[in-house]
């Protein structure tokens, strides 16, 4: 992974969705209760910690995208939800906002 750039988009794994999972209660205190919360894919970006851009599954036909931000370790800060987008659909591309 090039530092600044985002990766490929790849399958979510057990770890991306164990990151989203950490920042549900975070989107929803902004939107609304999620019936599904699962991440498919995602995106990750070297910075001073890590971004992760995570597409994830709320409803049947229903995805937001959101943008997660893990600090480097010794921060020992929680990973925060920093931005998100809502209305996107299956195919919509994951990219950088």
């Amino acid at each position: 992974m090039m530092c600044g750039a985002p990766s490929a988009t790849q399958p979510a794994t057990a770890e991306t969705q164990a990151i989203a999972d950490k920042v549900k209660s975070q989107l929803e205190k902004e939107n609304k209760k999620f019936p599904v919360f699962k991440a498919l894919e995602f995106k990750s970006q070297l910075v001073a910690g890590k971004n992760y851009f995570i597409k994830v599954q709320v409803d049947e036909d229903d995805f937001v995208h959101i943008r997660v931000f893990e600090s480097l370790p010794h921060e020992n800060k929680p990973v925060a939800l920093t931005s998100y987008q809502t209305n996107k659909g299956r195919h919509d591309e994951l990219t950088y906002f």
